[in-house]
């Protein structure tokens, strides 16, 4: 790889980080990086529609194809299975052929897996669409937010890399309301599953005219295509975008002859002999993606209509509502959080969503405990099951849903950074596939308000763990991370 030198102004950098830190999120945000930002993440709405919409699709297909509550179980959960595939294969994929041809191949597994869940004549069908529609999920879980922390600015990274979270919450809402408008139509599970396969046709359309990652063309010796995408997605102009590509070809340098001296491979330095610096990556990035799906959160989405039922809320049209509802809650909470991720930092945040988390599934423990034991329903505990789920998965939102992917994506080096968050993703999905698998089975042996309280025992360990594992990255260069991770200074690190 050929390495120009670099002739970095220290003059020049500090008016260019002046300039991106100075503003504020909109005022700061460079319109381009925030086009291509939306379109590497619209996969992202393919995933949350199909959690939201299997919450009401399953109950249609165990009429229909005659299937048991275990396979049922096994259909739900099987997604993050498959999805491991995707993960685990993503990062060298990303690597050999960029990070635009592999958000356009999880778009192809997406448009696989869609058509041959809605056409699926059985059971055995329905899971090899799902397969594919899996592989696809693990894709686009790594990519998307790799692929906008490295075309992002330092000032705008926290906001461009939630929006793969809000997408997320935008297609369970969608899934939400499908179950809602076609739960009475022909072929209704069908159609539900079926209609996700042509949006992805759009969306690789327009990653064709997207712009690679910078720091991947600089891996590829391609300086000058880097220059240009920077050029464009630099908010401070010409000036910043000669800093961040001076920082960039340094890293890239850095990292070449770290690999020249010592012959390791990536996996080598990430597992086998990882410095202090990637063992604490390690440890941030893995134990924030094992939180996030040991919260319960995608069993709350895929069984809400089960709990609420518990709950006394029966009809289907009451249960999708109040899903629909929550859904408009959990959404508007993501929104929130990405506008302020940049200006509170990612710790702060974290520490409110999971606090917030614990004391929510508390409370929605000891609602769903109450009914449980009751003959009649009252009211009050109805309402407060309703408002803890909705006030659980706002504080999911706000913290543990867009900060996981925003800070797996942005604190490893740019060597390991796909492999690294590849990592992060594969503990993702197969944490969250244990939990939705098991969440039916473990909920009728200590019901649901025991599966609550253990969640939220759960989440008081995660505020010890964001506290006391997570530096704040806030505003840095992701050239400049690896620093925190270094040192001992770790949560005192200035943003």
């Amino acid at each position: 790889m050929a390495v120009a030198e670099i002739t970095s102004d220290p003059i020049v950098s500090e008016k260019a980080t002046a300039v991106a830190s100075s503003q504020g999120v909109f005022k700061g945000l460079n319109k381009f990086t925030f086009a291509v930002a939306l379109l590497a993440s619209t996969n992202s709405i393919l995933l949350g529609y199909d959690i939201g919409v299997m919450s009401g699709a399953k109950l249609f297909i165990k009429e229909t194809l005659h299937v048991s509550d275990k396979q049922i179980g096994i259909l739900t959960g099987s997604l993050n299975l498959f999805s491991l595939i995707g993960s685990f294969a993503s990062g060298k994929t990303s690597d050999c052929i960029g990070r635009r041809y592999t958000i356009i191949l999880a778009s192809v597994f997406f448009i696989i897996g869609a058509l041959g869940m809605g056409l699926a004549p059985s059971f055995i069908w329905l899971m090899i669409g799902r397969m594919a529609a899996g592989i696809g999920v693990g894709y686009s879980l790594m990519i998307a937010p790799v692929y906008t922390a490295e075309i992002s600015p330092a000032s705008t990274r926290g906001f461009l890399g939630s929006i793969s979270e809000i997408f997320i919450n935008i297609g369970i809402l969608l899934g939400y309301l499908s179950n809602y408008f076609l739960a009475n139509v022909k072929y209704n599970w069908r159609l539900m599953l079926g209609i996700s396969a042509f949006p992805p046709v759009v969306i690789i359309v327009g990653v064709l005219m997207m712009p690679e990652s910078p720091r991947w063309l600089i891996m590829q010796g391609r300086r000058e295509e880097a220059k240009r995408v920077l050029l464009k997605t630099s908010s401070g102009g010409e000036a910043e975008a000669n800093m961040r590509l001076d920082d960039i070809t340094l890293a890239a340098a850095t990292s070449a002859s770290i690999n020249e001296s010592n012959g390791h491979g990536v996996w080598r330095d990430l597992l086998l002999k990882p410095t202090t610096a990637v063992r604490r990556m390690l440890v941030a990035s893995i134990g924030l993606n094992f939180f996030m799906q040991a919260s319960g959160n995608d069993a709350v989405i895929y069984y809400t209509p089960e709990v609420f039922k518990s709950a006394g809320i029966h009809g289907q049209s009451k249960l999708f509502l109040v899903t629909i509802i929550m859904g408009i809650v959990k959404t508007s909470f993501v929104l929130i959080s990405a506008l302020f991720l940049d200006r509170f930092g990612r710790q702060p945040m974290l520490l409110l969503g999971t606090t917030g988390m614990t004391v929510s599934l508390v409370g929605l423990g000891l609602g769903s405990t109450y009914l449980y034991r009751s003959i009649k329903k009252p009211v009050w505990a109805i309402a407060l099951c309703v408002v803890a789920v909705c006030a659980d998965v706002s504080f999911f939102s706000i913290g543990l849903g867009p900060i996981t992917w925003v800070y797996s994506s942005e604190i490893f080096p740019m060597r390991l950074r796909a492999q690294g968050s590849s990592i992060a993703v594969g503990v993702n999905r197969l944490i969250s596939s244990v939990v939705t698998m098991t969440f039916p089975v473990l909920s009728k042996k200590i019901t649901y308000g025991g599966m609550f309280f253990m969640f939220g025992g759960i989440m008081a360990i995660a505020v010890v763990f964001c506290y006391v594992f997570l530096p704040e990255t806030k505003g840095k260069n992701l050239e400049d991370i690896e620093e925190l991770f270094d040192s001992r200074r770790g949560n005192s690190s200035e943003g």
